[in-house]
């Protein structure tokens, strides 16, 4: 697949970090899933998770929503102290948006009818509510869909329709999880021109956690390779896949980004 960016976005970055991980460690019984782990994202960036199954990814994602607390360790979000606070205050306080890998929608109701619940829980007001369904309708082209139930879309459609319904509260952070997983390659090229998009446009910083190497790397400024319950190597894409500690924990020798 060719790269679609071929740049990084660097001219509205800030240099604070708006996620940051101190010294997170993470057990499940006797199994360390994080090890002490340290790193931040910045506001405007798109960063990357990598590594083999099991290594902590979606953890991660949990740690930062609080779906989980961490053993050990602080989870920062624009600065501020948040491990303490549950889903809903980090959903609405700080502006965090998750897409899961499965799911995600309400698989008897019309696309329209989704984001109408959704709106119902995120927005207040009741006439931005329809304003702002009817600007996610228009962003994804999803009016030909509309009155079409979730359980009828195909995989493109299905993911367009979660990361619009993640889009209503207006987060200005955006969690996506496996978001390349079983999807075709023409597919894949649309999700990540919208990533791309999103940050361009609204200013959105954005993470992704895949195993679709390629298909991450094509979209992010900087990703992080985990192993081992700890973070061996983080650099842009084309500085990581020359990485020694990348290659022998996640790449090996014969992988090509482009």
């Amino acid at each position: 697949m060719a790269i679609i960016k071929k740049f990084r976005i660097k001219s509205f970055k800030k240099t604070n970090s708006i996620i940051e991980l101190e010294n997170i460690s993470l057990a499940y019984g006797n199994r360390l899933i994080l090890d002490n782990i340290n790193f931040k994202i910045n506001e405007g960036q798109i960063f990357g998770m990598l590594g083999p199954n099991g290594v902590g990814k979606s953890t991660i994602f949990n740690l930062i929503t609080g779906l989980i607390p961490p053993g050990n360790g602080k989870v920062k979000i624009a600065g501020e102290d948040a491990t303490k606070y549950p889903v809903y205050v980090r959903t609405k306080k700080f502006k965090v948006g998750y897409v899961p890998q499965y799911g995600g929608y309400f698989n008897n109701l019309t696309l329209h009818d989704n984001l109408k619940a959704i709106s119902e829980i995120v927005i207040e007001n009741k006439n931005y509510r329809t304003e702002r369904i009817n600007y996610l309708v228009s962003k994804f082209e999803l009016d030909n869909l509309k009155d079409i139930k979730a359980k009828f879309l195909s995989g493109g459609q299905k993911k367009k329709l979660v990361i619009a319904l993640s889009l209503l509260s207006e987060p200005k952070v955006l969690l996506l999880d496996e978001c390349f997983a079983a999807l075709d390659v023409l597919t894949i090229k649309m999700l990540q021109e919208i990533i791309v998009n999103l940050q361009k446009e609204n200013l959105i910083t954005i993470c992704i956690c895949d195993h679709q190497a390629r298909d991450l790397l094509a979209c992010v400024d900087v990703a992080m390779i985990l192993s081992n319950g700890k973070i061996v190597a983080q650099d842009t894409p084309s500085n990581l896949v020359k990485d020694i500690n990348a290659k022998n924990a996640y790449f090996g020798d014969n992988f090509r980004f482009n």
